[in-house]
């Protein structure tokens, strides 16, 4: 696990800033400000968890002035949703999936993490805060109305299936989860892409409704008992990370007085890195808790396979590059850093 020089700095300074002003508070202080915050998982998931701190911290490092209701998937906001509620005003902060939202923000699927991209964390962190994405991302959410915080990194993007693929062919005619770029992917192999929100992927798959599913990782198909209903894992992942950001109003934003807005954006620095470390970690445990129930993996994709995903791969990187200005200036950092 290798976290850049940058991130450590940058996480030590806020998180410092944000103790400085959080001990300048001598008394206990009613909530100021009530944020309501939406993610993606279900209560109980190791993610769910993980968010579950994001707004401990908010509450703590803020000595109670910001209280943070955590809302989880179908709690009130689908998921498709959350970018939509936190523009309008009915969330404070959320935790979108860019790929649900590409009509709205394209640039967020290029963000996320296009088929055949890095799974070098450094490489990552590097292109987000030294290479200029992360000042073209503050601009394409500040378009929405959003302020743009410290995204987080999550493992490798993997299709769990029903049946074996044995060939790239396999695909062909199949129903598979897969939102954004990973749905485009996976239609020039013949697939028909479905969106669906995380929690109906299980039931989805049960009844025949799809005969597969990209999970956000490994975390996710395990959280989801997706191998109770689809054995088949693909060896080959469709993205070797996906990068996500924590949004927030930019109205409920600017209500903050200066010292408030850098606690925020120091607990979003600490949610990074433990999204980072602990997903990494979970990531291997969730193969062999799997692995326990009857996940099995399909063949090795052969050479030929493996250069025609690659190719079809960066084919989309150019067909992004010209969804809109901030997708075309992402895209020409990421082919530069190739």
């Amino acid at each position: 696990m290798q976290i850049t020089q940058s991130i450590k700095q940058k996480l030590r300074a806020l998180t410092l800033a944000a103790i400085a002003s959080a001990t300048f508070i001598s008394s206990v202080h009613a909530a100021e400000f009530n944020w309501r915050f939406a993610n993606l998982y279900s209560r109980g998931t190791a993610f769910g968890k993980v968010y579950e701190s994001l707004a401990h911290n908010i509450e703590t490092l803020s000595n109670g002035r910001i209280k943070v209701q955590v809302l989880y998937a179908g709690e009130g906001v689908e998921s498709a949703g959350i970018f939509g509620a936190v523009k309008s005003g009915l969330l404070q902060m959320g935790a979108p999936f860019q790929s649900m939202n590409a009509g709205e923000l394209p640039a967020g699927v290029v963000e996320i993490g296009l088929p055949g991209t890095s799974s070098d964390i450094a490489k990552l962190e590097t292109l987000i805060h030294e290479r200029g994405w992360s000042q073209i991302l503050t601009k394409a959410y500040a378009s929405q109305g959003l302020v743009w915080l410290e995204p987080y990194i999550q493992p490798a993007v993997y299709i769990i299936t029903k049946k074996p693929i044995n060939s790239l062919a396999d695909f062909k005619g199949m129903k598979i989860r897969a939102p954004g770029a990973y749905g485009k992917f996976l239609r020039k192999l013949g697939a028909s892409p479905v969106s669906l929100a995380w929690s109906e992927i299980y039931t989805s798959l049960a009844t025949g409704v799809i005969d597969g599913s990209i999970g956000s990782n490994m975390i996710d198909h395990r959280d989801g008992n997706h191998v109770e209903v689809a054995k088949y894992m693909y060896p080959m992942p469709l993205a070797g990370a996906q990068v996500l950001p924590i949004i927030v109003n930019r109205s409920a934003w600017n209500k903050l007085p200066d010292d408030l807005k850098g606690i925020v954006r120091a607990a979003t620095v600490i949610h990074a890195r433990d999204q980072l470390t602990k997903s990494r970690m979970w990531e291997s445990q969730a193969v062999a808790d799997m692995e326990k129930k009857g996940l099995k993996w399909s063949p090795q994709p052969s050479e030929a396979d493996k250069k025609e995903w690659h190719k079809i791969a960066v084919e989309l990187w150019d067909d992004y590059g010209k969804s809109d200005p901030y997708s075309q200036q992402l895209v020409k950092i990421l082919k530069a850093q190739q």
